[in-house]
Formats: structure tokens, C-alpha cells, sequence
């Protein structure tokens, strides 16, 4: 399992971030923040789909009131995303949140984000410092001319010092950009200057289809380096896709290891099933069974048993037939519209 032990370790309410612990995959409420029933329902419909932690906007007291209510709905960590008003940042701490995100340099002046370090210090609540590529102070891209990765770094060790500054160390760092190579290289950067996790996520990454794509490509190619101990896939759509995306490239890459992972080949001029239909039907019937296997939907004998001898279980299509293979071994011969429910039943026994 992909562990990465640099970094600190932080607890964040029930779960941990960094030092070993395993990468925990994040998502944000976007109901109106006074909207209470609203942002209960999409949390605990998060936190059915597998959410480890979820952050919700505290835009002024008001929303103080969604922060108890969602306390006491979910059971995953809640994160309070803070923004200039230093003292919504005590009081969601005294409202029970898990976690902090601000960049302290927006909080004002030293007694401000004194007071917020002591409030998360006497809490034991984690603070995620969040530097965006479009929120850089004025003087370091003076400095660097532009946004650069550089750039980038500076400004989160920057505003980590003003945390060190008053003892506190309990911090999570997170240095997002709408442009994947910057992201990219910012982190790759930050990891060898910083001895804190780093909550990775390519911001404004886009609709789902392009927005999974580039956040595939800058978390995936970061956690494959063993850089990172949290994520979040931002995507301008439901949040649970965010979720589904998020577990999905952990599995993709090896470190989640729970719930079926597939494998199916593309299809060519040799199919005579229908492949398309049949691996779409095979995911959505499977999806609900918690078991670490690898079930493989091919489209002839070429890519059936042997190629694909490493699944534990598979189809292999034929002319309007298929077999039902385990282990490379054929169990048996059926019709195409027999196939998947043959599948379906010899996975539930395993």
C-alpha cells in the first residue's frame, strides 16, 4: 500500500493526514452556505460515496448554524473554509470543526492570526494553509514576475512561518493552480522543502471530462512519486463525482486497494459482442460489492483468458457467446445475454 512517512502526521477529527497514513480523498459542500437541510443532505450523500473529509464555506456567523448542524448529521471530518475574518476561524473552532483552511496573510495582523493559532492549538484542530496561484502576495510576484512555481512555494512557506511564529505546527499545505504543469512542479518543489502534508488538487480544473483528466494527470503523476497525502478532484458538477473520481484514481494507481477494479479492452474489428454495453452494465451492477478483485470484460479470445490470466474473474466475448473465465481458466460457455448475469453471480460468491 502506498504510504508516504516524510511528512508529519496530523490528525484531522476521526482520520490522519500524512506521516504513513492512508491518502484521503476530499470534497466541498456547494449548497448555499445558510442553507442547512441542503448542505446535511449533499454531506451525507458525500459521505455515502466515500468522502473522507468535507470542507464547507463560513462566509459570516450565519453559517455557524450549518457547521453544528452538519457536526451532527456526518461522521467524516468537517473542514471550515475561512476567508479575511479572523474571528469566523475562533468560532468555528468553538462550533466543532476538525479543520481550519485560511492563508494567514489575508487574516490581518499578528494578533489576529495569534488568536487563531491559539484557538486551533487549545482545540487540537489542524490548519490547512490553501495559496492558490491567483491569491499571490504583491511582493513575491513582484519578485518572480509571474506565477511561477517558485513563486508559489515562497508564498506557502511564507504564510507557514507566521503560523511557526506562535508554536503552531499542526498545518497542512496545499499550493493549487488552474495550470497542471504549475501545480505540478510547485509541489514537486514544496516536497523537498517542507516537512508538512501536502493536500494536492488542480483548482478550477473544469467540467467533469476535462476536469478529471488534468487532475488525473498532476495528482496521479505526484502520487506516483510518493508526493501527497490528500486530495480533492475539483469539478464544476456534483461533488460526489469529485468523490467517485477521486477513489477511482487511487485504485487506477494502486493505493486503494477495496471495491472491484476492472479491466476491459478497447474493442477492435474482432468483437462480436456487445462489449460497450456489457462492461458499462458489468461496473454499474458490481459497483455496490466491497471486494478486492479484478474482474476483466475483453471482447474475443485474443484478449480474453490469456492476456487478461491475471484477473481473478472475466468475460471473454465470442461470435454472439462469450466464456466466463477465473484465473486464466474457463469455467464455461454461454450466450451473450447470459454472460453478465453468470458474472455477476460467480463474483458474489467469491
Amino acid at each position: 500500500m502506498y504510504t508516504n512517512d516524510k511528512t508529519v502526521k496530523v490528525k484531522v477529527g476521526n482520520t490522519y493526514i500524512g506521516g504513513g497514513a492512508d491518502i484521503t480523498v476530499q470534497s466541498m459542500l456547494c449548497v448555499p452556505a445558510h442553507d442547512i437541510k441542503g448542505n446535511v443532505e449533499q454531506a451525507l450523500r458525500l459521505q455515502n460515496a466515500g468522502c473522507d473529509i468535507v470542507r464547507v464555506t463560513v462566509p459570516d456567523k450565519e453559517a455557524l448554524k450549518t457547521i453544528e448542524a452538519l457536526k451532527k448529521a456526518i461522521d467524516i471530518p468537517l473542514v471550515a473554509d475561512i476567508h479575511f475574518d479572523y474571528r469566523l476561524a475562533v468560532e468555528s473552532v468553538a462550533a466543532g470543526v476538525d479543520k481550519i483552511r485560511i492563508n494567514p496573510g489575508n487574516i490581518g495582523s499578528d494578533d489576529k492570526v495569534k488568536a487563531v493559532a491559539d484557538a486551533c492549538r487549545k482545540a487540537g484542530v489542524p490548519i490547512r494553509i490553501g495559496v492558490n496561484s491567483g491569491s499571490l502576495e504583491k511582493e513575491i510576484l513582484a519578485k518572480y514576475g509571474s506565477v511561477t512555481p517558485e513563486a508559489m512555494v515562497e508564498s506557502g512557506l511564507y504564510h507557514i512561518s507566521l503560523l511557526e511564529k506562535f508554536d503552531f505546527s499542526d498545518i497542512v499545505l496545499s499550493l493549487k493552480s488552474s495550470d497542471t504543469q504549475n501545480m505540478y512542479k510547485a509541489y514537486e518543489l514544496a516536497a523537498e522543502k517542507c516537512r508538512y502534508p501536502l493536500h494536492l488538487g488542480v483548482t478550477e480544473a473544469g467540467t467533469e471530462s476535462m476536469g478529471v483528466i488534468k487532475s488525473a494527470a498532476g495528482i496521479g503523476g505526484l502520487l506516483l512519486r510518493s508526493i501527497g497525502n490528500t486530495i480533492r478532484i475539483s469539478l464544476t458538477d456534483d461533488p460526489v463525482k469529485e468523490v467517485e473520481a477521486g477513489i477511482k484514481l487511487l485504485k487506477a494507481i494502486g493505493i486503494r486497494n477495496d471495491g472491484i477494479k476492472f479491466v476491459s479492452c478497447p474493442t477492435c474489428g474482432r468483437t462480436e459482442i456487445d462489449l460497450i454495453g456489457i462492461a458499462k452494465q458489468a461496473e454499474s451492477r458490481l459497483s455496490g460489492i466491497n471486494k478486492n478483485i479484478t474482474v476483466a470484460i475483453m471482447g474475443c479470445v485474443v484478449n480474453g483468458p490469456g492476456e487478461a490470466n491475471a484477473a481473478d474473474i472475466g468475460i471473454a466475448g465470442g461470435k454472439g457467446c462469450g466464456v466466463i473465465f477465473k484465473k486464466g481458466e474457463i469455467i464455461a460457455k454461454l450466450p451473450e445475454n447470459q454472460l453478465l448475469d453468470r458474472l455477476v453471480e460467480e463474483v458474489e460468491k467469491m
